[in-house]
């Protein structure tokens, strides 16, 4: 995995985040790892706004795991403005999330995601999940942005 490569957690629940971080670090899938509490914090960090105006904005080699439920902006919004941006558009944004609801699932889709995934319930099979999704999307996947 190339050491420049970000992984991006958007999550708002602490627990979810901690058992995220845990399970990519125990499968050394942990390089420059962004946990970010909110949508507006996430539309910063991917943007280069505000606190991360000093990030350097033509790098977008990251993988992002997004909640759909945020505060301040919704994951839906977050991912349409990923989606809709000429540069960021090929990120890969995973959708992880506690909703199974049918029209989130639709929308997340037609908004571009490239992943959707409900969060199992039991602590193992999060575990699990999270190692999985890290596993393909880290290292199985071919990066889109080796391709600019």
């Amino acid at each position: 995995m190339n050491q420049e490569y970000e992984i991006v957690i958007v999550e708002d629940n602490p627990s979810d985040a901690e058992l995220m971080i845990r399970s990519l670090k125990q499968n050394q899938l942990s390089n420059n790892l962004i946990v970010l509490e909110d949508g507006e914090q996430a539309l910063n960090f991917i943007f280069c706004r505000g606190e991360y105006k000093d990030k350097d904005s033509t790098s977008f080699n990251m993988v992002i795991f997004l909640d759909l439920k945020l505060p301040k902006v919704s994951g839906l919004e977050v991912l349409k403005q990923v989606k809709s941006n000429e540069k960021a558009r090929k990120i890969p944004v995973i959708i992880v999330t506690s909703s199974k609801e049918d029209p989130d699932i639709a929308a997340a889709y037609d908004l571009g995601a490239n992943s959707y995934v409900v969060k199992p319930v039991n602590y193992s099979d999060f575990v699990k999940t999270i190692k999985l999704l890290g596993l393909y999307w880290l290292v199985v996947n071919e990066n889109p942005q080796k391709a600019l």
